[in-house]
Order: structure tokens, then C-alpha cells, then sequence
């Protein structure tokens, strides 16, 4: 029970700490650039994250949460260290996985698609604006919801049982 709980933590941490990183320092680096330059410069992030060990991180706590929970209650039943990991659990489903998956994800994929070369200064302009917003704030969510996801983790973790 006590190992299926810490490999979820240390999965969230990971996860936690590049939400954290882009946010603290990625972002607002990117974002200084020019325009065309920033969008390269996000088709070229985008494309290297998707890579076997930040995709272990990502989804391997959508398996160990139900993991852990379902050896908490196996062993403590429905009590304070179930409710930790479940509302950690849904926060990170919510706030990081759903968000991701349904906000960020198409972002990444249409500016994928985006051959800049063949935009003028105006549609890159135009390109950046539509990405950078909507996919910052989304991130600021996903920054949010892993800190709390977190928290919680380490709470179940030091809680006495």
C-alpha cells in the first residue's frame, strides 16, 4: 500500500515540477521572443515532450491513484488517508490529465500543423495570439491543479495510520 502511494507521489511530483518549470521560467522565457520565433520555438517543445519518460510521469499516476486507493481501502476501508488520495486523485484527473488532454493537447496539435514559413507577419501574429493565450491559461490550471494534487499526496504520505 505504503510503495503503490509513494510511487504516485514521486509520479505527480515529476509531472508537478515540469507544470511548475514551464511556468515559472519556460513560459515567460518563450514568451520574450518574437513572434515567429515563438511559435518555433513551442512546435519544437511540443514535439520533444512527447518522449517515453515524460509520458511515464503524465499517465503513470492514472494508474497508481486507483492502485493506491483500492489497497487504502482494502486496508483502512473509506477514512482520511482514502480521502486524500481520491480528491488528489480527481484533482489531478480534472486539473491536469482532462485539461491537457482536451485544452492543451489540440493547441500543440493545430500549431503542429502550422507551416510557418509560408505565413505572412500578420497570420503569425495572428497564429501566436491564438495559441499562447488560451494554451497559458491552460497551463496555469494544470500548474495549479498538480501543486494541489500534490499536496494532498504528501499530506497521505505523512499522515499517521
Amino acid at each position: 500500500m505504503k510503495t503503490a502511494l509513494i510511487i504516485t507521489t514521486l509520479l505527480v511530483a515529476i509531472t508537478c515540477g515540469i507544470m511548475y518549470g514551464y511556468a515559472c521560467s519556460v513560459n515567460p522565457g518563450l514568451g520574450k521572443l518574437r513572434d515567429a520565433d515563438y511559435l518555433k520555438a513551442m512546435q519544437e517543445i511540443n514535439r520533444a515532450i512527447l518522449n517515453p519518460w515524460f509520458m511515464i510521469c503524465f499517465i503513470g499516476p492514472i494508474i497508481f491513484y486507483p492502485v493506491s486507493g483500492w489497497l487504502i481501502f482494502r486496508y483502512q476501508g473509506i477514512g482520511g488517508l482514502f480521502v486524500l488520495v481520491a480528491s488528489s486523485g480527481l484533482i489531478y484527473f480534472a486539473g491536469v490529465f482532462l485539461v491537457t488532454g482536451a485544452g492543451n493537447v489540440p493547441l500543440n496539435e493545430t500549431l503542429d500543423h502550422t507551416q510557418l514559413s509560408v505565413l505572412s507577419e500578420e497570420n503569425i501574429r495572428a497564429s501566436r495570439a491564438a495559441f499562447e493565450g488560451p494554451w497559458s491559461k491552460l497551463h496555469l490550471i494544470r500548474t495549479a491543479a498538480s501543486v494541489a494534487s500534490l499536496a494532498l499526496l504528501l499530506v497521505a504520505l505523512t499522515r499517521k495510520s
